[in-house]
């Protein structure tokens, strides 16, 4: 395990890999993993380090402590009050939470305890997740006179429009339960249970192939965001390009001959 160091005691942010699996860790846990300034920092730096990695197949977020994220650092949002600060910090969160997306690895949020505000917007931002059934959700802002504007963009892409305004406007807690229901997470089993249940998502992923997985991964974001015909027109092209792979031609090749999936290595 490797830390990107706060302190020369206290690390922000912990690497473990293990076979394909990279997990990072907000280690914040005093402060329920708030969003420092450094911490953003660190976590960006990670996701650009771990999209570099060939090694890496899957990467899961999750959280130190009694919480996933309690949302930003308002005290150090607090403590400088301009508005340049202000627009720097958000921008630069945007611009983090955006790797998330852009990363060609699948991330999977392993939630625990609460995430609020910023929280919840990472876990939105994640392309699944995985919640103990005693996590509570919300983006409470709003009760403290500021409107969660930065988590509504996933929020708003992840649930129906008037679920994810109501988590706006009224900044009350959802449970898990509600949270799966909405869509917002995956897959809730008890907390005991949460490593095995991100263990299954993670096998499996790591079973596919990574070049069609991200290939994939790019085209599905992409297409979101497209009218119905551009969205056909792109997928249509990924699907010629990804016939061209050699990983496609040898698993539809091993199909074909009733034999067993190659294993998938590299990226």
């Amino acid at each position: 395990m490797s830390a990107v160091m706060q302190s020369a005691n206290e690390p922000l942010l912990l690497r473990s890999d293990d076979n394909g699996v990279t997990t990072l860790t907000l280690n914040r846990a005093g402060q329920f993993n708030s969003l420092s300034d450094a911490l953003i920092d660190e976590l960006s730096a990670a996701l650009d380090a771990v999209a570099a990695d060939k090694s890496v197949r899957v990467v899961v977020l999750a959280g130190a402590g009694k919480a996933f994220c309690a949302g930003h650092d308002l005290k150090e949002m607090r403590a400088s009050p301009s508005k340049e600060y202000q627009q720097a910090l958000f921008g630069k969160c945007g611009r983090m939470m955006m790797k998330l997306v852009e990363l060609p690895q699948p991330v999977i949020a392993r939630v625990h305890g609460m995430a609020v505000a910023a929280g919840c917007q990472l876990v939105a931002m994640c392309d699944l997740a995985v919640a103990a059934d005693t996590v509570k959700f919300a983006v409470s802002g709003v009760n403290l006179g500021l409107f969660c504007s930065t988590p509504a963009v996933p929020l708003s892409r992840n649930l129906p429009r008037k679920q994810a305004f109501e988590m706006l406007v009224t900044g009350e807690f959802m449970d898990a339960a509600t949270a799966i229901a909405r869509g917002l997470v995956n897959r809730v089993v008890p907390a005991d249970q949460v490593d095995a249940e991100v263990k299954k998502l993670t096998d499996s992923i790591c079973a596919k192939s990574p070049a069609a997985v991200a290939m994939g991964k790019q085209a599905f974001y992409r297409q979101i965001e497209m009218g119905l015909g551009g969205a056909y027109q792109l997928a249509a092209e990924t699907m010629a390009c990804n016939m061209m792979a050699e990983d496609a031609q040898a698993g539809i090749d091993a199909f074909i001959a009733k034999q067993p999936m190659p294993e998938w290595r590299g990226r």
